[in-house]
Protein backbone atom coordinates (compact mmCIF):
# COMPACT_ATOMS: atom_id res chain seq x y z
CA UNK A 1 0.00 0.00 0.00
CA UNK A 2 1.65 3.33 -0.64
CA UNK A 3 2.27 5.83 1.57
CA UNK A 4 0.67 9.09 1.48
CA UNK A 5 2.47 12.17 0.35
CA UNK A 6 2.62 14.51 3.67
CA UNK A 7 0.61 17.42 3.04
CA UNK A 8 2.81 20.38 2.33
CA UNK A 9 3.46 23.21 5.38
CA UNK A 10 2.27 26.64 5.01
CA UNK A 11 3.36 29.85 6.48
CA UNK A 12 1.99 33.20 6.99
CA UNK A 13 1.89 35.69 4.07
CA UNK A 14 2.13 38.39 6.26
CA UNK A 15 4.42 37.30 8.87
CA UNK A 16 6.90 37.16 5.34
CA UNK A 17 6.02 40.69 4.25
CA UNK A 18 6.55 41.91 7.33
CA UNK A 19 9.87 40.38 7.62
CA UNK A 20 10.76 41.50 4.16
CA UNK A 21 9.50 45.28 4.39
CA UNK A 22 11.49 45.63 8.12
CA UNK A 23 14.69 44.46 5.80
CA UNK A 24 14.21 47.11 2.84
CA UNK A 25 13.76 49.54 5.63
CA UNK A 26 16.59 48.48 7.61
CA UNK A 27 18.99 48.25 4.45
CA UNK A 28 17.89 51.57 2.86
CA UNK A 29 18.25 53.57 6.58
CA UNK A 30 21.39 52.23 6.60
CA UNK A 31 22.38 53.62 3.11
CA UNK A 32 22.82 57.22 4.92
CA UNK A 33 25.19 56.25 7.26
CA UNK A 34 28.43 56.78 4.56
CA UNK A 35 27.40 60.20 4.38
CA UNK A 36 27.28 60.68 8.03
CA UNK A 37 30.40 59.17 8.80
CA UNK A 38 31.96 60.95 6.15
CA UNK A 39 34.63 63.70 7.73
CA UNK A 40 34.43 67.21 6.51
CA UNK A 41 37.93 68.15 7.82
CA UNK A 42 38.60 71.60 9.34
CA UNK A 43 35.81 73.87 8.52
CA UNK A 44 36.10 77.68 9.06
CA UNK A 45 33.92 79.12 6.80
CA UNK A 46 30.86 78.48 5.30
CA UNK A 47 32.47 78.93 1.92
CA UNK A 48 34.55 75.84 3.00
CA UNK A 49 31.68 73.69 4.42
CA UNK A 50 29.86 74.13 0.80
CA UNK A 51 33.28 72.96 -0.53
CA UNK A 52 33.76 69.69 1.89
CA UNK A 53 30.18 68.83 0.11
CA UNK A 54 31.06 69.38 -2.98
CA UNK A 55 33.95 67.05 -2.68
CA UNK A 56 31.11 64.22 -1.39
CA UNK A 57 29.23 64.36 -4.53
CA UNK A 58 30.38 60.84 -5.10
CA UNK A 59 28.44 59.76 -2.06
CA UNK A 60 25.69 61.30 -2.71
CA UNK A 61 25.25 59.99 -5.97
CA UNK A 62 25.82 56.74 -4.61
CA UNK A 63 23.53 57.57 -1.91
CA UNK A 64 20.57 58.16 -4.69
CA UNK A 65 21.44 55.91 -7.09
CA UNK A 66 21.31 52.80 -4.19
CA UNK A 67 18.29 54.36 -2.43
CA UNK A 68 16.30 54.87 -5.84
CA UNK A 69 17.14 51.40 -7.30
CA UNK A 70 16.42 49.70 -3.73
CA UNK A 71 13.18 51.25 -4.05
CA UNK A 72 12.56 49.94 -6.60
CA UNK A 73 13.12 46.76 -5.78
CA UNK A 74 10.58 47.05 -2.97
CA UNK A 75 7.89 47.74 -5.57
CA UNK A 76 9.17 44.77 -7.38
CA UNK A 77 8.48 42.80 -4.43
CA UNK A 78 4.39 44.38 -3.20
CA UNK A 79 3.44 43.50 -6.21
CA UNK A 80 4.78 40.08 -6.20
CA UNK A 81 3.03 39.62 -2.69
CA UNK A 82 -0.12 41.62 -3.88
CA UNK A 83 -0.44 38.06 -5.58
CA UNK A 84 0.59 35.77 -3.57
CA UNK A 85 -1.67 33.63 -1.43
CA UNK A 86 0.25 31.28 0.85
CA UNK A 87 4.09 30.65 1.86
CA UNK A 88 6.19 27.42 1.81
CA UNK A 89 9.91 27.11 2.72
CA UNK A 90 11.09 26.95 -0.16
CA UNK A 91 9.87 30.49 -1.22
CA UNK A 92 10.70 31.43 2.65
CA UNK A 93 14.55 30.38 1.61
CA UNK A 94 14.09 32.03 -1.83
CA UNK A 95 13.37 35.21 -0.14
CA UNK A 96 15.66 34.92 2.58
CA UNK A 97 18.54 35.15 -0.55
CA UNK A 98 16.66 38.15 -1.76
CA UNK A 99 17.21 39.67 1.47
CA UNK A 100 20.84 38.45 2.14
CA UNK A 101 22.00 40.54 -0.80
CA UNK A 102 19.18 43.51 -0.18
CA UNK A 103 21.61 43.83 3.43
CA UNK A 104 24.19 43.57 1.20
CA UNK A 105 23.58 46.98 -0.62
CA UNK A 106 24.71 49.58 1.89
CA UNK A 107 28.31 47.99 2.36
CA UNK A 108 28.66 47.36 -1.61
CA UNK A 109 27.50 51.10 -2.00
CA UNK A 110 30.40 52.71 -0.09
CA UNK A 111 32.75 50.84 -2.14
CA UNK A 112 31.44 52.81 -4.77
CA UNK A 113 32.63 56.42 -3.08
CA UNK A 114 35.76 54.94 -1.65
CA UNK A 115 37.14 52.77 -4.19
CA UNK A 116 35.98 53.87 -6.87
CA UNK A 117 38.96 53.82 -9.22
CA UNK A 118 39.12 50.24 -9.00
CA UNK A 119 37.56 47.62 -10.72
CA UNK A 120 35.85 45.45 -7.55
CA UNK A 121 34.66 48.83 -6.14
CA UNK A 122 32.49 49.57 -9.63
CA UNK A 123 31.78 46.23 -9.40
CA UNK A 124 30.20 44.63 -6.85
CA UNK A 125 27.77 47.11 -6.26
CA UNK A 126 25.67 46.42 -9.58
CA UNK A 127 26.65 42.79 -9.11
CA UNK A 128 24.83 43.03 -5.76
CA UNK A 129 21.23 44.86 -7.15
CA UNK A 130 21.67 41.77 -9.73
CA UNK A 131 21.54 38.66 -7.53
CA UNK A 132 19.12 40.63 -4.89
CA UNK A 133 16.60 41.21 -8.69
CA UNK A 134 17.26 37.58 -9.59
CA UNK A 135 16.15 35.95 -6.27
CA UNK A 136 13.43 38.22 -5.98
CA UNK A 137 12.33 37.01 -9.50
CA UNK A 138 13.38 33.20 -8.90
CA UNK A 139 10.71 33.75 -5.63
CA UNK A 140 7.96 34.36 -7.86
CA UNK A 141 9.03 31.99 -10.53
CA UNK A 142 8.48 29.41 -7.87
CA UNK A 143 5.49 30.78 -6.86
CA UNK A 144 3.81 30.80 -9.93
CA UNK A 145 5.14 26.96 -10.86
CA UNK A 146 2.67 24.06 -11.25
CA UNK A 147 -0.08 26.78 -12.36
CA UNK A 148 0.40 28.77 -9.52
CA UNK A 149 0.36 26.64 -6.69
CA UNK A 150 1.01 29.22 -4.15
CA UNK A 151 -0.84 32.25 -5.42
CA UNK A 152 -4.52 33.91 -5.85
CA UNK A 153 -6.71 32.76 -8.68
CA UNK A 154 -6.51 36.23 -10.12
CA UNK A 155 -2.37 36.07 -10.12
CA UNK A 156 -2.57 32.52 -11.47
CA UNK A 157 -4.42 33.74 -14.17
CA UNK A 158 -1.99 36.36 -15.16
CA UNK A 159 1.53 34.16 -14.83
CA UNK A 160 2.52 35.21 -18.33
CA UNK A 161 2.72 39.25 -17.76
CA UNK A 162 2.67 39.68 -13.70
CA UNK A 163 6.94 38.24 -13.80
CA UNK A 164 7.92 40.69 -16.39
CA UNK A 165 8.68 43.60 -14.04
CA UNK A 166 11.01 41.07 -12.12
CA UNK A 167 12.51 39.43 -15.35
CA UNK A 168 13.08 42.75 -16.69
CA UNK A 169 15.38 44.05 -13.70
CA UNK A 170 17.31 41.32 -13.86
CA UNK A 171 17.99 41.83 -17.65
CA UNK A 172 18.91 45.54 -16.36
CA UNK A 173 20.79 44.58 -13.56
CA UNK A 174 23.24 41.92 -15.99
CA UNK A 175 23.57 44.83 -18.49
CA UNK A 176 24.61 47.09 -15.53
CA UNK A 177 26.79 44.50 -14.26
CA UNK A 178 28.33 44.25 -17.50
CA UNK A 179 29.23 47.82 -18.42
CA UNK A 180 29.78 48.77 -14.80
CA UNK A 181 33.71 48.45 -15.13
CA UNK A 182 34.06 50.99 -18.19
CA UNK A 183 30.89 53.46 -16.89
CA UNK A 184 30.95 52.79 -13.52
CA UNK A 185 27.87 54.51 -11.87
CA UNK A 186 26.87 55.31 -14.84
CA UNK A 187 26.17 51.56 -15.87
CA UNK A 188 22.91 52.04 -13.73
CA UNK A 189 21.76 53.83 -16.74
CA UNK A 190 20.53 50.64 -17.93
CA UNK A 191 17.72 50.42 -15.20
CA UNK A 192 16.20 53.45 -17.49
CA UNK A 193 14.96 50.52 -19.61
CA UNK A 194 13.23 48.74 -16.93
CA UNK A 195 10.19 50.27 -18.02
CA UNK A 196 10.09 49.82 -21.76
CA UNK A 197 11.53 46.22 -20.87
CA UNK A 198 8.59 45.14 -19.00
CA UNK A 199 5.72 46.49 -21.28
CA UNK A 200 7.68 44.67 -24.14
CA UNK A 201 7.64 41.91 -22.40
CA UNK A 202 4.30 41.53 -20.99
CA UNK A 203 3.10 42.19 -24.45
CA UNK A 204 5.28 38.92 -25.70
CA UNK A 205 4.15 37.07 -22.99
CA UNK A 206 0.21 38.36 -23.81
CA UNK A 207 0.60 37.58 -28.03
CA UNK A 208 2.25 33.43 -26.95
CA UNK A 209 -0.70 33.19 -24.39
CA UNK A 210 -3.56 34.31 -27.12
CA UNK A 211 -1.24 32.05 -29.57
CA UNK A 212 -1.63 29.14 -27.42
CA UNK A 213 -5.32 29.80 -26.80
CA UNK A 214 -6.18 29.90 -30.61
Amino acid sequence: MAKERPAPTYYSTARLEAYTDGVFAIAATLLVLDLTTAALGQIQTDAELWAALARMWPSFMSFGVSFALLSGLWFIHLGQFRGIARVDVTLVWLNAARLLFVVLIPFTTSLVSDYSTFYAGRMLLPINFFFAALFGHLSWRWAAARHGHLLTPDAAADIPTEGAGGLAAVICGAIAAVASPWLGSWGFCAYFLNGPLTALLRRRAMRRAAAGAS
